[in-house]
């Protein structure tokens, strides 16, 4: 698969390598080349380093790290990515006193919007990126969920499959409205790791539990709102 990855730091840089590591061709964007190409020479397994518009042009699937930066700000020619799936990894900014405003637009929605002709997928914004360094052992054995989001079924099935080919468990999260709620789960894990000092390595894992046998609390029961 070919990998464009626009912004080149930390969450770009990992996931970059490790999806190169899996064998795929990936190309570094930034705007500065230099850096990009930098990261490709770190990288190694035939990655390539160039501009972002560069990246966006190679790649069929495009990991998009331009926190609160839509393609129309960025490219010359975002039309590049009709037909192409981006994946949205992005939180907002972290305001105050960890004060967010209540979210009314995702930023997965809003890039979106920029770019109807191509499948927005929102993923991996819910884990700082030393738990990369991980991946993929011990991600395996912890079962560190990603959840994904997205309005192209095919497009949400191909971002689940390179979450799960580096360790990781892909949690089909539903529609792209959805990015709202796993934004604002994105920013409740920055409170713990930050607020709470747990640290980069504090993440989530869904499980299911066996259904209880018999009912001794009573089980579940109606509610009345009177």
């Amino acid at each position: 698969m070919k990998i464009g990855i626009i912004g080149s730091g930390n969450m770009g840089r990992s996931l970059g390598i490790l999806w190169s590591e899996q064998g795929h061709q990936v190309f570094f964007g930034s705007r500065d080349a230099a850096k990009s190409q930098a990261v490709a020479e770190l990288a190694g397994n035939g990655t390539q380093g160039g501009t972002n518009e560069q990246a966006a042009a190679f790649a069929d699937v495009i990991l998009w790290t331009a926190r609160g930066i839509v393609p129309s700000e960025l490219l010359s020619a975002p039309e590049v990515l009709d037909g192409k799936i981006i994946i949205d990894c992005n939180n907002q900014d972290i305001p105050e006193g960890f004060a967010y405003p209540a979210i009314a637009e995702s930023l997965a929605e809003k890039l979106a919007k920029d770019v109807p002709n191509a499948s927005v997928v929102k993923a991996f914004n819910t884990m700082a990126q030393e738990v990369f360094e991980l991946a993929p052992q011990p991600i395996k054995e912890y079962q560190v969920s990603v959840f994904v989001a997205g309005d192209d079924e095919q497009a949400k099935k191909t971002v689940m499959q390179l979450a799960e080919e580096i360790g990781f468990v892909p949690v089909d999260s539903g529609v792209l409205r959805h990015a709202r709620l796993i934004e604002g789960l994105g920013d409740f894990i920055r409170l713990i790791i930050i607020g709470q000092q747990q640290g980069p390595y504090a993440t989530i894992s869904v499980n299911v539990l066996p259904r209880a046998e018999g009912q001794r609390l009573g089980g579940r029961q109606a509610s009345s709102l009177k």
